[in-house]
């Protein structure tokens, strides 16, 4: 089953689906200059990292596949695919072109009708959606030789329970985040984002074909940094502030205040090099942060995936 590594299946949280003034379509220019500030890095990682022989392609295997984990509803999945395949064919030129498969993965209640009627007629590659968690497997072993997963593995697969329960010393009472000032509850969440990366890289590693590449960019503080001195983590403790006031207004009670936590978890550098090491299915090739606004984090790595090992190499950012 494609659910197969993970006990319990994660709550969906889909973008606002459609075109209108509401939708992420609309509402996701800050996402693409994330895609933007990174495609420099994703080229040279394929122009330096990726090795076709590794691959297995050959005269009788000519298709190369490629997977956006998160691809969400608006225009930039597509934007990142088309700068995947440009520099893959660029590394490719003087040999047998290929042809491209591309899985687009967002949760079930992504607006996958929305996403397919603005695909472009003139594409270089076959799609195809691609329904479910990333948390778990979502295809057969060594299917990939590409994946790419952008401003997505911040967001967890569940608010960790300690921190809504109100006898845990983990109880966050007062804020919606992880905003790094209460031990207790960001150990909660640390634990939370480890088992849930530890369960997307397993997933992977069986997915990609040794020798492959898997781009990671994702959303990070810089190390000895909390969230709370984050200007994004500034914006969410306004906004628990506002939940507060209207809780002491009559709007909502308090208890229902309590009890919202932002499944959010924005790691460091030193934390995500220490998950990938412990599971040990890829290696780091890249890793650097991006000039974005905030902190962003990408990688490269090879083996299964993008890490460089028995397994996976790894581009990350």
């Amino acid at each position: 089953m494609a659910t197969e590594e993970i006990k319990e299946l994660p709550k969906s949280w889909a973008m606002v689906g459609g075109d209108g003034p509401q939708s992420y379509t609309q509402n996701s220019s800050y996402q693409k200059g994330v895609v933007d500030a990174s495609k420099e890095m994703v080229t040279e990682g394929i122009k330096d990292k990726l090795d076709f022989k590794s691959l297995g392609f050959d005269s009788s295997n000519c298709t190369f596949r490629i997977a956006d984990f998160g691809c969400s509803v608006g225009p930039n999945t597509f934007l990142a695919v088309e700068n995947i395949i440009k520099a893959v064919e660029h590394k490719r030129s003087l040999q047998r072109p290929l042809a491209f498969q591309v899985f687009f993965n967002d949760v079930p209640t992504n607006d996958f009708n929305t996403l397919f009627k603005t695909l472009h007629s003139s594409r270089k590659y076959f799609a195809a959606g691609l329904p479910g968690t990333f948390y778990g497997r979502l295809l057969p072993k060594s299917t990939l030789h590409f994946a790419y997963s952008s401003y997505c593995l911040q967001w967890l697969s569940k608010v960790p329970n300690e921190v809504v329960d109100s006898k845990s010393p983990a109880w966050n009472k007062g804020s919606i985040q992880c905003d790094g000032l209460k031990k207790e509850v960001t150990k909660a969440y640390s634990a939370q984002f480890q088992s849930d990366m530890n369960t997307f890289l397993n997933a992977r590693a069986q997915e990609i074909v040794g020798g492959g590449l898997m781009v990671i960019i994702m959303a990070g503080l810089p190390d000895g940094i909390f969230m709370s001195q984050a200007g994004v983590g500034m914006y969410y403790d306004l906004l628990g502030s506002c939940l507060v006031d209207m809780a002491k207004l009559g709007v909502i009670s308090e208890e229902k205040v309590d009890s919202f936590n932002l499944p959010l978890y924005y790691s460091s550098s030193k934390e995500i090099e220490e998950i990938i090491k412990v599971n040990g299915n890829f290696s780091i090739e890249i890793m650097d942060s991006l000039s974005h606004q905030i902190q962003y984090r990408s990688f490269c790595f090879r083996g299964q995936s993008c890490f460089s090992g028995s397994r996976g190499r790894a581009l990350w950012k």
